[in-house]
């Protein structure tokens, strides 16, 4: 049976990818570490890490062995929390990534609220427009926006949310409303790019008869960032599919008009993905919870 301390060792290791840090965190020497390490791959049988002079990574065996650790160090977590339960505290950092703009005008306004009523947990925000591993990118939970895969991470719905196109009024004077979905093809669309991102190809639902349809548009400028998206738009530069959420306001002050209303991207829910249910924290089951609260119901870019 492993050591206890051995296992917290491997896998502050294979998170800061350095011996000497790792024991720097954990008060013990680079000699101490890389020995408990090789105590470990010993008792395994297996290489962990593949060393060099200045790094260290995970061997194939060890990335498995890493993930099975994370999930015993979250169970013993856990166990700390039902302690605390009983106190009725809850405690402990949440690491939560989340769309740039969607962060911005959304989630940080509200975490105040939250760590108001639980002083205890610490809330660390991270906003990115990409989208996020959850393990590798030690982070434990993700609001996205955005038709969903399938995973072994639990999926909760936050709000529902429409998609349209949308320009200026200038830009569609300058060049022209569209009248039906192959138009666009001759319109500068503002893109969404980032590795993984699909927005280069628009799928767009019309009347029962025609069904969906999709084009591969394109334009003289994108950007792996929403917001710039939108204000490229208002400034009149071309035609974006954005969600309610982001350009709502925008619409209903005519900033921005909806192009082609009659055929409509289909819809992107807000959701957050977390962890499986048996590893999650007390203090996740809260904050999810919270946020299960703030967005439920009419969500804000509803209430006018």
């Amino acid at each position: 049976m492993s050591d206890f301390e051995d296992i917290q060792i491997f896998v502050r290791v294979a998170e800061l990818g350095n011996l000497s840090a790792a024991g720097r965190e954990l008060r013990h020497s680079a000699a101490v570490v890389s020995n408990r390490i090789a105590r470990l791959e010993e008792r395994l049988g297996v290489r962990l890490l593949n060393r060099t002079t200045r790094r260290v990574s995970l061997t194939t065996e060890g990335d498995v062995y890493y993930r099975h650790c994370l999930r015993i160090l979250a169970e013993m977590q856990e166990a700390e929390n039902a302690i605390a339960n009983q106190k009725n505290t809850t405690r402990g950092p949440v690491t939560l990534t989340c769309p740039v703009a969607f962060g911005n005008k959304y989630v940080a306004p509200i975490i105040p609220k939250f760590v108001k009523k639980n002083p205890d947990v610490q809330i660390r925000l991270h906003l990115s427009d990409r989208l996020l591993d959850l393990l590798q990118d030690k982070v434990d939970l993700a609001i996205r926006i955005a038709e969903l895969k399938e995973s072994s991470l639990i999926v909760r719905k936050l709000a529902a949310n429409k998609r349209m196109l949308v320009a200026s009024p200038a830009y569609l004077k300058r060049q022209g409303t569209p009248k039906a979905p192959g138009d666009l093809l001759h319109h500068n669309c503002l893109l969404l790019r980032f590795p993984g991102s699909q927005q280069y190809q628009w799928t767009l639902n019309g009347a029962k008869e025609e069904g969906a349809v999709t084009l591969s548009v394109s334009g003289s400028m994108d950007s792996d960032n929403g917001e710039v998206l939108t204000r490229w738009c208002l400034d009149g530069h071309g035609i974006a599919l954005k969600s309610h959420w982001e350009v709502g306001e925008y619409v209903r002050n005519g900033q921005l008009q909806v192009v082609l209303p009659d055929y409509t991207p289909p819809s992107h829910a807000v959701y957050a993905l977390y962890p499986e249910n048996r590893y999650l924290p007390t203090r996740m089951r809260a904050f999810v919870d919270f946020l299960v609260s703030e967005f439920g119901g009419t969500p804000p870019w509803d209430k006018v």
